[in-house]
């Protein structure tokens, strides 16, 4: 990839009644705020910020039950997480922002823009955001089993390394031998806590299983979308989350549900999937540029 990691300045801050951990890269403008997947952590933007390349801030949070953040029994879901970042930018002094969300990220950036609107100037969602409903008949619960079957599984998985976490993920079709070089070593050095040879994923399992089913309650999710008067843009994979999939969100899902939007854009990035769409240069780069110019459309 011949790139290098930039090196953030790492802290924590106070959300509602927990301490967030965050990463933040420098820049000119108002910081954007970023917010990261069901099982990933602030680290999962470490090739979008390097491809701003000082262009614009970047403040990156751990969301409560991952990585560096405290993990509380609960309580848990999209409000709550809005509830924690509102705080977090409180603590910052920020407001009007623009926020960016990958995956379950954009669900709470959704709730974030609903319910504190004066935090957030416009949202980016990146393969996420728009509801993703249970077949008819099929539990919930049983789905998200299914689903998220094989991350829960890690979750329970002790590792004797950080070479040997690189081996398991390696063995997966997530990234391709192409992609591998120091932003995939970041994101998944900062997702093991332990000490060797006891190592293991970071994020609590309850907390996935909690903010999993929250983002199942379509009509929820349809009334907060319904509810954002700031622009809002939804940049998609061109495959799903392994390469040869389908995508998450076919272009049928995004027109009908994007029409619940006020003000909505929708691109797809050629050539990614839903982990290559922020860790591959190609796709960081894609969500890069398109951030800069999102946040100047909104006049930030």
């Amino acid at each position: 990839m011949g790139v290098v990691a930039n090196r953030e300045a790492q802290g924590r801050v106070a959300g509602d009644a927990v301490e967030l951990a965050f990463g933040f890269w420098p820049g000119r403008g108002r910081p954007i705020v970023a917010l990261h997947g069901i099982t990933a952590s602030y680290v999962n933007f470490v090739g979008i910020a390097e491809r701003l390349a000082g262009r614009r801030p970047l403040l990156a949070l751990d969301l409560r039950g991952r990585g560096g953040s405290d993990k509380p029994d609960g309580p848990h879901g999209m409000s709550q997480h809005a509830r924690d970042v509102a705080a977090a930018m409180e603590a910052f002094g920020l407001d009007d922002c623009v926020v960016v969300g990958h995956s379950m990220g954009a669900f709470a950036a959704v709730a974030l823009a609903a319910e504190h609107p004066d935090r957030v100037a416009g949202v980016m969602m990146v393969d996420g955001g728009l509801p993703l409903t249970a077949p008819p008949g099929v539990d919930p619960a049983a789905l998200l089993d299914v689903v998220l079957g094989p991350q829960l599984a890690r979750l329970r998985q002790e590792f004797a390394s950080r070479e040997e976490y690189h081996d398991y993920w390696r063995a997966l079709p997530a990234f391709p031998a192409e992609v591998w070089g120091p932003w995939v070593h970041a994101y998944l050095d900062y997702d093991l806590g332990g000490t060797a040879p006891h190592l293991r994923p970071r994020a609590s399992e309850a907390a996935i299983r909690a903010d999993y089913l929250d983002t199942l309650d379509a009509d929820l999710l349809r009334r907060r979308l319904a509810a954002i008067t700031v622009p809002v843009t939804l940049l998609t994979a061109e495959e799903g989350f392994y390469p040869d999939q389908p995508p998450l969100y076919p272009d049928a899902v995004v027109q009908a549900e994007g029409g619940a939007v006020s003000r909505f854009a929708h691109q797809r990035i050629s050539g990614t999937t839903h982990y290559t769409v922020a860790l591959a240069d190609h796709g960081a780069t894609s969500c890069a540029d398109a951030l800069v110019a999102f946040a100047e459309q909104c006049g930030r």
